[in-house]
């Protein structure tokens, strides 16, 4: 996250704060966080839609023990002492028949086509 005090934007997650403290995130594409945001970030996973702009915020000890998959449970394992906010393209708020074809693709894959 970069501070620049000459932009002072409303903060993407909470929606309350003014805040200069921001990441370019695509070329000329900003998402700003206030610092009390940040201090969540510690203990939180979170993450916000780009599509939609719902912001999701989970315990990372919850998340932690509920991921199956060990590739991504060791990722977020790395993860866990770090300040996080991660971009989704799309969530199931604003493209819930495409997060369900996804996860239908997702699931087929791993059975080799089979139910």
């Amino acid at each position: 996250m970069e501070d620049y005090l000459s932009k002072k934007k409303l903060c993407h997650l909470c929606k309350s704060s003014l805040t200069t403290i921001h990441a370019e995130i695509l070329p000329g594409e900003h998402i700003f966080v206030c610092e009390q945001c940040l201090e969540t970030a510690k203990q939180n996973f979170i993450w916000i839609c780009m599509s939609c702009g719902n912001v999701y915020i989970r315990p990372k000890s919850l998340v932690l023990s509920r991921l199956k998959d060990p590739k991504l449970r060791s990722a977020y394992e790395q993860c866990k002492d770090m300040q996080i906010i991660q971009g989704l393209d799309r969530c199931i708020e604003c493209d819930a028949e495409g997060i369900k074809e996804f996860v239908a693709a997702e699931n087929t894959a791993k059975h080799g086509g089979h139910c």
